[in-house]
């Protein structure tokens, strides 16, 4: 294990240069899995009597009252010419590409049926194409897909228009295609330089080849480029994803997600190739992420929350230090709360008071869409005691603070008394140094803000359910 450092003053519920301080007491207590919050109640509350004519209502309610509100738009391409070992996301594996022109007709389709209901022209501050890898559409699909997009709403002049790229199949080419259709924001899978892993989780890329595709997304001008990574991947060293971390300080990507390993075989088939064997035990897992802390932080970093750092000049940092984060399925973000209308199979979106999410088969998807309905299989609409919960919760994750005061004027409730239980539970977390509470306030401190998902879960009331946490990946 990395040995323990100096934490931050615990008055400060967002540490921008501190090191990270894990004390082994400390791991062995919150050595559990958790969500990770970019919804609450998070998804595998969703429920299929949530469907499609819920969703109707959902979009006509909007049209009636905040028609002229901006959306976010979420595109979900499943499409992948290969499978990565470690991943949990939807996905068809392929290579044969004409697969896409039924999905595009659908899209389409889909674009379609929300303008019926919403209007035509709904203003659109921030559009994000996931998966999946999108980069396997062909430029001309991307122009259509686009093309579909723009005739049905209007996008704001500074809007975040992101893509997820592959960086063993994207050129700098592609990379400028993607700037004329309007995309200013990239997002690089590169998830370890090391070959030895890479080959265990079978996605091989060179350094040399991202660090090409950063030097033309440079050159290009694109506003902001994100690297993912992966720590807890088989066969990982603490000294080899130092290397790792290394590289990616040297291409200076402007925002960087370090996302944990969550090894669920049972639930997501390719795993199943990872040998079990090969997985860093939990004390390589931690150093793995505290030598990553420590060299981000250490190169004019800040960390965000959780899984994501940027630099100390990046819009994302500049909203951590106001106060001002948010956090939707995308992750932190620094746009408002928005309703997020979500595209494609599996996509996961949220209008006013209710979340859902579209069939995650296929062709169950294909059957919904081309016989004129929406494709949601599942969602939730929320109660008031999920949406008092929803906003302590993002006030912890985003902000890491707490102001009964305001909690009570909204929602018209007494806080200690609302959440006896709650409070009593935060009381152990303070005990360990995780949170400080004063009259009428918590406030997270900065080695809580390592474990804020723990903070986070003790206002969450469906995690006193049967439904066990096994599914959700490790808080460290």
């Amino acid at each position: 294990m990395q040995a323990a450092l100096r934490p931050q003053s615990s008055e400060s519920p967002a540490p921008a240069t501190a090191e990270p301080f894990f004390p082994p007491q400390l791991l062995a207590r919150l050595d559990k899995n958790g969500p990770r919050y970019t919804s609450y109640p998070t998804a595998d509350r969703y429920h299929g009597s949530f469907g499609e004519q819920d969703y109707r209502l959902a979009l006509q309610q909007r049209r009636a009252t905040s028609p002229a509100e901006p959306l976010s738009l979420y595109v979900h391409i499943p499409f992948c010419e290969s499978v990565c070992y470690y991943c949990a996301c939807n996905k068809v594996v392929t290579r044969h590409h004409d697969r896409a022109a039924r999905y595009l007709d659908a899209l389409s389709s889909e674009i379609a049926l929300h303008v019926q209901e919403l209007g035509p022209g709904v203003p659109v501050s921030q559009l994000h194409f996931g998966g999946g890898t999108p980069t396997f559409l062909s430029n001309e699909e991307l122009a259509r897909l686009m093309g579909d997009l723009r005739g049905a709403f209007r996008f704001e002049p500074d809007a975040e228009i992101s893509v997820e790229v592959d960086p063993r199949t994207a050129t700098p080419e592609r990379l400028a295609f993607l700037q004329q259709l309007g995309f200013n924001r990239l997002s690089f899978g590169v998830q370890d330089f090391d070959e030895r892993v890479q080959v265990a989780v079978h996605r091989v890329q060179s350094y040399e080849d991202v660090a090409a595709l950063m030097h033309s997304a440079r050159a290009l001008g694109y506003a902001s480029v994100n690297v993912d990574l992966i720590y807890g991947l088989p066969l990982q060293t603490t000294e080899s994803f130092a290397r790792t971390i290394e590289q990616v300080i040297s291409l200076r990507p402007d925002r960087i997600a370090l996302y944990a390993y969550a090894h669920l075989p049972e639930r997501f088939k390719p795993q199943r190739r990872i040998q079990e064997a090969d997985l860093p035990d939990r004390a390589t897992r931690v150093g793995l992420l505290s030598s990553a802390i420590q060299g981000f932080l250490g190169q004019g970093y800040t960390y965000i929350g959780m899984d994501h750092f940027a630099l100390n000049t990046d819009a994302l940092a500049i909203a951590k230090q106001r106060g001002e984060l948010h956090r939707n399925f995308q992750g932190y973000s620094t746009q408002p709360d928005r309703d997020l209308v979500a595209l494609g199979v599996s996509a996961i979106g949220r209008i006013g008071d209710t979340y859902s999410q579209n069939a995650k088969i296929l062709d169950e998807y294909y059957a919904a869409i081309e016989s004129g309905k929406f494709a949601v299989e599942r969602g939730l609409a929320l109660s008031p005691d999920d949406l008092v919960r929803r906003e302590v919760i993002m006030d912890i994750m985003c902000q890491g603070r707490v102001d009964f005061a305001r909690i009570e004027a909204k929602h018209g409730l007494q806080f200690g008394d609302y959440f006896s239980r709650e409070l009593s539970q935060v009381a152990s977390l303070a005990e360990l140094g995780l949170v400080n509470l004063h009259l009428g306030e918590l406030r997270v401190t900065g080695l809580g803000w390592y474990f804020v998902r723990a903070v986070a879960m003790a206002f969450d009331k469906y995690l006193r359910s049967a439904i066990p946490t096994a599914t959700y990946s490790r808080i460290i």
